[in-house]
């Protein structure tokens, strides 16, 4: 009976097409070499065939500063509809931004005038007051630069008036293809290029992606503009499959298969050799072996890395094993593997960063916190720094006696930063990395003291959007050398120290405001709002009554009023139940006091 309902269920099913509930949107692809736009075409000679040409009245000067011709290209579709510029630099996103608002009409201004207005108020209530003076000369015309340089809230902000069609136009770096989701009905390229280097495939596929989507739009195109002389280059781009996906497991090497071959071992997952090479095979890695590996086998790396991990001192081979067979020698995690393990540390740093933290412990300086924040300067940030050395020279100039105390424990002199600051030749060696990290130390020093980002990068000469990524990399690897040291007895002296650096680093605000951002909901603006209303601490918002915080604190709805007082109620009650353990732990009588053993054994 069961076997008769199933042959007639299997004959009542029809096929479903995703495409009777997804439509599908048409994406025209067009290349254009100097007035003249091609389409792209498979089944034409050449991959292309003629479009059209360029109807737009360009004058002296414009065709002096727009000799791409993107004014004619993207007044077709702004402001009624949205539209990307893909362009090779940040610096080129914000000059092209500048460029195309010179040239566009006083009517673009009044399109969304008041949103637009709304959008600028926004952004500098997210920077303190502050805007960058190029995104205020565009939005008015509904156009902003979209790049890193941008801080976190800036992005946010201006995503949002794009999605709204708020602003009609951004100017981006490749980074926003493989981001965030900001369709467009038409996407630019302004070159073939990312930076210098030639478009892949893939990425060429990915910024025209952006272009036309379902739900959205009913067609979309794309225009690559080139110069002649990549003709032949963009012809072969855009007629090539898309390049195949390799498995980049063996080439990361330290993040990569010795820091899974630490982790499957300190979760005991797999503890022999055998194992580990069988757990290999399954991979992705494993499957395409034959395609990745030519000179050595999967066996050889396998036991490399294991021999590797073993020699750093982060792997053990068990005493206890009499085995004799090589692929059943079992290991485990040592003190410092598991260290690197539960901190989750680099493999490439972490002997390193042990070194670091011993010779700390011989003269750690506690008058400023500029050693602790060297300490937790994330090392793979500083390999990629290139201090400005007359800044350099003149943030190290201003140091006090004990941050100078720092620095010449770390082997870094004012005569060094000075000779490189004046291009004298140098004769002694001074290690590159300390004196980056120290440098990349010093900007996160200022940013603690000063808290805003907007001045120090203005002090630092560094794009906003970095200073933010290097804080974010700062308390996170903060909060990895905590957990680091929490797993090595030796280190206990930082616990604490690094507890309240990791807050500092998250919370970046001045130190009153951090027990109250630790709240639900409690960002930076909110906790200036309640500290100035007099909720001080935990307890005061804990105690708090929500109708009064309401009546109290600006644009505060019931809804937040309530979470904010239950989240303090609740960290409250973790912190105390917290202290209770300690209190008890601290009045238990320890197993090991004299006379417990031998009354236990009379009983």
């Amino acid at each position: 009976m069961l076997k008769t309902f199933k042959n007639s269920f299997k004959q009542n099913i029809t096929p479903v097409s995703l495409d009777q509930y997804v439509p599908k949107v048409e994406l025209k692809e067009y290349l254009k070499i100097n007035d003249a736009i091609y389409e792209v075409d498979s089944k034409a000679e050449n991959g292309m065939t003629f479009s059209r040409l360029l109807n737009y009245k360009y004058s002296d000067t414009l065709k002096k500063m727009d000799p791409d011709h993107l004014v004619a290209l993207v007044t077709e579709v702004i402001p009624s509809y949205s539209c990307l510029v893909f362009c090779p630099t940040k610096k080129n996103c914000e000059n092209v931004a500048e460029m195309i608002c010179k040239f566009l009409s006083k009517e673009y201004l009044k399109h969304r005038e008041e949103e637009k207005h709304e959008v600028i108020k926004n952004l500098k209530n997210v920077s303190s007051g502050n805007l960058c003076p190029v995104l205020k000369r565009t939005i008015p015309f509904g156009v902003a630069y979209h790049h890193s340089g941008l801080t976190s809230d800036e992005r946010k902000l201006l995503e949002e008036a794009y999605s709204t069609g708020v602003l009609c136009l951004f100017t981006c770096t490749s980074t926003l293809a493989a981001g965030v989701n900001l369709p467009a009905r038409r996407v630019i390229l302004r070159a073939p290029y990312v930076a210098k280097e030639f478009l892949k495939r893939n990425q060429y596929k990915q910024m025209i992606g952006r272009a036309g989507r379902a739900g959205i739009d009913s067609f979309g195109e794309s225009i690559l503009i080139l110069q002649e002389k990549d003709k032949q280059q963009v012809l072969e781009l855009i007629s090539r499959p898309l390049e195949n996906c390799y498995s980049h497991l063996v080439q990361e090497f330290t993040k990569g298969i010795q820091t899974l071959f630490l982790s499957l071992i300190g979760l005991k997952i797999a503890t022999n050799l055998d194992d580990i090479y069988h757990f290999m095979n399954g991979t992705f890695f494993g499957v395409q072996q034959k395609i990745l590996l030519k000179e050595k086998s999967l066996w050889e790396i396998t036991v490399e890395s294991l021999r590797y991990l073993t020699e750093k001192g982060l792997l053990q081979k068990d005493t206890t094993d009499k085995s004799e067979e090589e692929f059943q020698h079992s290991f485990h995690i040592t003190k410092l593997g598991r260290a690197s393990f539960k901190g989750t540390i680099d493999l490439a740093y972490c002997d390193v960063l042990y070194r670091d933290l011993k010779k700390g412990l011989e003269g750690l300086v506690l008058e400023s916190l500029l050693h602790l924040i060297y300490l937790t300067t994330p090392y793979d940030m500083a390999s990629q720094c290139d201090p400005d050395w007359m800044i350099y020279f003149r943030q190290f100039s201003q140091l006090s006696p004990a941050e100078q105390n720092v620095a010449a424990l770390l082997g870094v002199s004012e005569n060094f930063i000075g000779k490189k600051a004046s291009g004298q030749a140098i004769k002694k060696k001074v290690d590159k990395d300390t004196v980056n990290r120290l440098y990349l130390s010093f900007v996160l020093y200022a940013l603690l003291k000063e808290t805003n980002i907007w001045s120090v990068s203005e002090k630092f000469n560094m794009p906003r959007g970095y200073i933010q990524s290097l804080l974010t990399g700062a308390a996170t690897f903060s909060s990895c050398v905590l957990h680091f040291c929490e797993e090595l007895e030796e280190f206990w002296v930082y616990k604490a120290l690094l507890v309240e650096l990791t807050k500092k680093l998250t919370y970046c605000v001045k130190a009153e405001l951090i027990p109250l951002m630790e709240v639900t909901g409690v960002l930076e603006g909110r906790a200036k709002q309640l500290y100035n209303a007099g909720y001080k601490s935990l307890t005061h918002l804990a105690n708090a009554n929500p109708e009064v915080l309401i009546r109290t604190i600006d644009h505060l709805s019931r809804r937040q009023a309530k979470q904010i007082v239950s989240s303090a109620k609740m960290l409250l009650h973790e912190k105390a139940e917290a202290l209770q353990e300690e209190v008890e732990e601290l009045l238990r009588l320890p197993s090991d006091f004299p006379g417990i053993a031998s009354s236990t054994e009379k009983a």
